[in-house]
């Protein structure tokens, strides 16, 4: 039942829009504009830097605040050493669920690229930084967000495996496989709701960056 309680706590706090939220200040839904996802990509292009600035912030502290009351609520010492990394994933897979179907606006919600992008953060600063420079090298060669954000998720499986096989990982071992299925649904999950962005990148329809 842990697992679940981490589910939910996550999805608890991916309910914070911080797009449709900051949209609504500005007097629109974002959701009706640009991408029609209410994520950080979309507030950069429909109400600028500063609010792809403030939705990217909102979205990862969302994150943050729900691994840090998992660990509080389940730090109970030798117990979440072992598992402590497989429980954050869920409480991070739960705020992706959250932020990309939230129930209160018929789940239609954004894709869950900060909030992955937190979550890396909070499992390994090294994976993180590894996914940090293919994002920013994909989206500066390509000038497409949506193709940095594919391979992100996809980068986020193989170095999870790659970190776990050279043991670099301070999970128990005998939770390896489930973090790895975790990671694999959270990825299948990103690329899906891309689905619209890889047609229009196929086409050659997507919007650029830059």
């Amino acid at each position: 039942m842990v697992r679940v309680y981490c589910l939910i706590i996550g999805y608890i706090f991916g309910l914070f829009q911080s797009g449709y939220i900051y949209g609504k200040m500005n007097g629109i839904d974002i959701r009706t504009k640009g991408s029609g996802n209410s994520g950080t990509t979309n507030a950069l292009r429909v109400l600028g830097k500063k609010a792809g600035f403030v939705v990217f912030i909102g979205d990862v502290l969302k994150l943050f605040l729900a691994c840090y009351l998992t660990t509080q609520l389940l730090n109970q010492g030798h117990f979440y050493n072992e598992i402590g990394q497989l429980l954050l994933l869920y409480t991070g897979f739960g705020v992706v669920l959250g932020h990309n179907f939230p129930f209160y606006l018929h789940f239609k919600g954004g894709k869950g690229i900060a909030c992955t992008a937190a979550m890396l953060l909070v499992l390994d600063w090294r994976l993180a930084m590894v996914e940090l420079v293919i994002f920013v090298a994909t989206v500066l060669l390509s000038h497409y967000v949506s193709l940095g954000s594919i391979f992100v998720v996809i980068a986020f499986f193989i170095g999870w495996i790659l970190f776990g096989h050279f043991g670099l990982l301070s999970l128990d071992p005998s939770y390896f496989t489930e973090s790895c299925i975790m990671i694999l649904l959270w990825a299948l999950l990103a690329i899906f709701r891309h689905r619209s962005n890889l047609k229009r990148l196929a086409h050659g329809e997507e919007n650029k960056l830059f």
